[in-house]
C-alpha cells in the first residue's frame, strides 16, 4: 500500500475530488503542517497513483486559461485506503499496548 506522501494524497481525496493545489493544501492540513509537498512531488505521485489504478481524473476545467484536473479515488483506491487504515489501527494499538496502559492514544 501507499506510504508517505501517497497515503496523505489518498486520504486527501477520500471525501471529495480535488485539484492539485487543493490536494497540496489538504495534505498540509492533514499533516498539521508537517508535510508540505512540492509541486513536482505531488504530480509525480499523482501519475504513479493513477498508473496503479488508485486514483482517476474526475473532470477537467479551464480556469483563467489554464487546465485544472480534479482527481478522485477510484474504487480500488478506496479499498486500498480502507485496508491501510485497518492496518494502521492495528499498528497503533500494538504500539499503545507496548508503551503501557499509562500512555494515552487518541483517535480523532
Amino acid at each position: 500500500m501507499a506510504q508517505g506522501p501517497a497515503l496523505l494524497i489518498l486520504t486527501a481525496l477520500a471525501d471529495a475530488p480535488r485539484h492539485g493545489y487543493g490536494i497540496l493544501q489538504e495534505v498540509t492540513a492533514l499533516s498539521e503542517g508537517r508535510v508540505r509537498l512540492r509541486t513536482g512531488t505531488l504530480y509525480g505521485a499523482l501519475d504513479r497513483l493513477q498508473g496503479q489504478g488508485l486514483i482517476q481524473v474526475e473532470r477537467e476545467e479551464v480556469v483563467d486559461g489554464r487546465a485544472r484536473r480534479f482527481y478522485s479515488l477510484s474504487p480500488a483506491g478506496r479499498a486500498a485506503l480502507t485496508d491501510e487504515v485497518a492496518h494502521l489501527r492495528t499498528v497503533v494499538s500494538e504500539a499503545h499496548r507496548r508503551l503501557g496502559a499509562g500512555s494515552e492514544v487518541r483517535f480523532a
